[in-house]
């Protein structure tokens, strides 16, 4: 008997390796987190590429300036060892490519909406919050109406981008991926 238990004792330690189904849950969670990483990074791309556009074209109406950037540029001290303007707006792009998708991927289950896009776009309208005050810069009138509107639709088209990015990739069959 001692022998059989032996042999049946060894066959489950070496069933280890010997099985392919057998899961590695570590290596599945890391290269979740990773994949997940990816992914938020993906979406902040798109988000802020698109926002990017609204507040040129919002440039374009002069109720919106470039020059606003340079303001993320001396918040973080970096004024004088960089063109401010330039590394303000990298900052920027890094931010929501970065912490802003990662906040997302925390808070979306509890955002209003069945989809992505529009958690995306309650999150971008709680973004814009604190956009609005950051970047203010002088507006009065006419131009601050459009300045506050510009830059709420431009927190909407990042939470939608951002949302969307997230809706496709989490749906694609694992097979395309």
């Amino acid at each position: 008997m001692a022998d059989t238990r032996e042999l049946e004792e060894s066959a489950v330690e070496g069933e280890e390796f010997d099985d392919p189904t057998v899961v590695d849950d570590e290596f599945d969670r890391l290269f979740g987190i990773v994949a997940d990483g990816v992914v938020g990074a993906a979406g902040g791309l798109v988000g802020t590429a698109l926002m990017t556009v609204v507040l040129l074209i919002g440039e374009s109406f002069g109720v919106f300036t470039r020059a606003s950037f340079a303001t993320v540029t001396e918040m973080v001290g970096l004024e004088g060892l960089f063109p401010p303007v330039t590394a303000g707006y990298v900052l920027f792009v890094l931010a929501g490519m970065f912490p802003w998708p990662l906040l997302f991927a925390s808070l979306k289950d509890y955002l209003p909406g069945a989809r992505d896009p529009v958690h995306g776009l309650y999150f971008g309208t709680a973004l814009w919050t604190g956009f609005v005050f950051a970047f203010y810069d002088g507006y009065a009138g006419l131009a601050l109406a459009g300045y506050l509107f510009v830059t709420l639709v431009a927190h909407w088209v990042y939470g939608i981008g951002l949302g969307a990015v997230f809706e496709y990739l989490s749906t694609r069959p694992d097979t395309l991926v």
